[in-house]
């Protein structure tokens, strides 16, 4: 009796498709080589080659997320936990295998291109995970971002608990489908399957199954994260969170320290781990004086979208906004030398939270108290950046919990507990960074100087701020240091960069006065002292902490 033989992996995959309801595709391709992919994506005119090899793609519009056209499809048992609000909307299944079956027909008999790989490092907790597409740069882009398998992976009959179904160039039709406009991108918890339609942005691949990820973990006692991670020689962790250009890519991409990863990761009771194999940086006005890890880091094997290069010389020119400011890159992790492979490390013992404020009123960095922490994280003040979203065309203050509101399905209380314990247990420092403005508002001041924020991170990360030398910032509260190495000391207290401290305080109040608006929906989860951490509305300067405001 002769044993069954294993089907080939294509056939294997083209089964598993039809289980979900993809029949008739064309030649299934699985985990091409970078090198084929790349020469099958120029081949198809989906791109050209940088002078320095990377492959340069357009998306066209939308070139950057569209947070309004993503859907959780509405499944009692499987979306258990889901906070349904403006960000978490729900879709129903009729609409979802509607579009399924739009997209079944749009792949028929076309070659399909499959990416099988991890979401997060740690083997305990990764999630398998299948990319189908017909669009060569997207498979490209998957293989880049995620968890690569090995070859025994790959033999051992993988089996994918997500599929990301991705017809960028296909259309879904408001007056036909019901959809909201011709993007769609919807998630599926029961049928564990994410459908793209409508968008070339390869960022809406990279959030869907970010957004699979945040829903899932916390029921495995993982805290998942929006936020770049790198360790120092000691073995000291550091997390930065932050939105989309507040500088998680480039700060933790520090010549001095290893990266771990550059915007994903999970904390679990035994680590820090990165959710990615990749990084997926804005390069707009990339420059190798301030970050030379990065631009280094684009060279072949890299995808660059919507960046302008010059047809004869294919040089690039990273300072165009031509086509929108959103501009990024797209490269394994290991082409930033020295970082951690694979992306594991210990607890953090500093935390960052970075804010671009375009207010020009916050400090460049102050340390948090373990309630200041909370009141942040559930706050998350940033400024959208410009392209990050469609229709943001300059710096637009902006609150989104957790620095990540629309990656983030359950309730931000949730997360922000989680990240409570875990600072306390581990007795981690928590600061605040401000990479925005000094000097006065957008338009007015100037924009915090990248070697000036990592002067002050070294410090913090050194232990060099004298602890007895912090003071509260007469509105914000925060524990702000009074001398920093390197760092002129009128810097350090925005007040004193303004010409006008009068607009200075008539600012800053504004800005206490949004913060209470926004954090009034937190207060009934939140104890009170998480509540009374934030601004003082009045400008009263707050007592001193007498521990010099160490997280415990």
């Amino acid at each position: 009796m002769t044993t069954p033989q294993p089907l080939p992996a294509e056939l294997r995959v083209a089964s598993d498709l039809v289980g979900l309801g993809l029949t008739g595709l064309g030649r299934i391709h699985r985990n091409l080589p970078p090198a084929e992919l790349i020469a099958r994506s120029l081949a198809r005119a989906e791109g050209i080659l940088a002078a320095n090899g990377a492959l340069v793609v357009r998306t066209g519009e939308p070139s950057g997320r569209s947070p309004e056209d993503r859907f959780i499809v509405e499944e009692p048992t499987a979306t258990d936990g889901v906070h349904w609000d403006a960000l978490n909307q729900p879709c129903s299944p009729e609409l979802f295998e509607r579009l399924l079956g739009k997209v079944n027909g749009y792949l028929h008999n076309r070659e399909t291109y499959v990416f099988d790989g991890y979401v997060g490092a740690e083997r305990t907790y990764r999630l398998p995970l299948r990319v189908v597409t017909d669009t060569v740069w997207h498979a490209l882009f998957a293989q880049t971002l995620f968890v690569r398998p090995t070859a025994v992976d790959l033999e051992d009959e993988f089996a994918p608990e997500f599929t990301l179904i991705d017809c960028g160039s296909m259309q879904a039709s408001p007056q036909v489908d019901g959809t909201r406009s011709p993007v769609f991108i919807g998630i599926d918890f029961a049928r564990k399957l994410i459908l793209i339609l409508g968008t070339m942005y390869g960022g809406e691949i990279k959030k869907a199954v970010f957004t699979v990820m945040n829903h899932l973990l916390p029921e495995r006692d993982v805290f998942p994260m929006h936020c770049s991670a790198n360790v120092g020689a000691a073995g000291d962790v550091a997390l930065f969170f932050g939105l989309s250009g507040t500088g998680k890519t480039t700060l933790s991409a520090d010549p001095s320290r290893r990266l771990i990863g550059d915007d994903e990761h999970g904390w679990s009771p035994h680590s820090i781990f990165n959710f990615e194999g990749g990084c997926y940086a804005k390069v707009i006005r990339l420059s190798p004086k301030d970050e030379p890890q990065i631009f280094a880091a684009i060279k072949f094997g890299s995808i660059l979208e919507n960046v302008i290069i010059d047809p004869l010389t294919r040089a690039i020119d990273y300072d165009s906004d031509a086509l929108t400011e959103n501009t990024r890159a797209t490269y394994p992790v290991e082409h930033i030398p020295g970082a951690v492979v694979p992306g594991v490390g210990d607890h953090p013992r500093n935390v960052f939270f970075l804010t671009c404020d375009a207010y020009g009123v916050l400090p460049p960095i102050a340390k948090l108290t373990p309630e200041m922490a909370s009141y942040h994280f559930l706050s998350g003040f940033t400024a959208k950046v410009a392209g990050t979203e469609t229709g943001v065309t300059e710096p637009e203050p902006t609150f989104s919990t957790c620095f990540g509101a629309p990656f983030m399905p359950r309730h931000p209380s949730v997360y922000a507990a989680m990240l409570g314990e875990r600072l306390a247990r581990h007795k981690v420092d928590c600061w605040l960074v401000n990479t925005g403005w000094t000097g006065g508002p957008y338009g007015v001041g100037r924009r915090i100087d990248i070697g000036v924020t990592r002067s002050l991170l070294t410090a913090a990360f050194e232990s060099a701020y004298d602890p007895t030398a912090f003071r509260p910032d007469p509105v914000f509260r925060v524990l702000v240091p009074e001398r920093c190495a390197g760092v002129p000391t009128a810097l350090l207290h925005p007040r004193e960069t303004w010409d006008d401290p009068a607009a200075y305080d008539a600012q800053a109040r504004l800005l206490a006065a949004r913060f209470a608006e926004n954090f009034a929906q937190y207060e009934p989860y939140v104890p009170r002292e998480v509540a009374a951490a934030g601004p003082r509305v009045d400008g009263a300067a707050a007592p001193p902490q007498a521990d010099g405001g160490r997280a415990p």
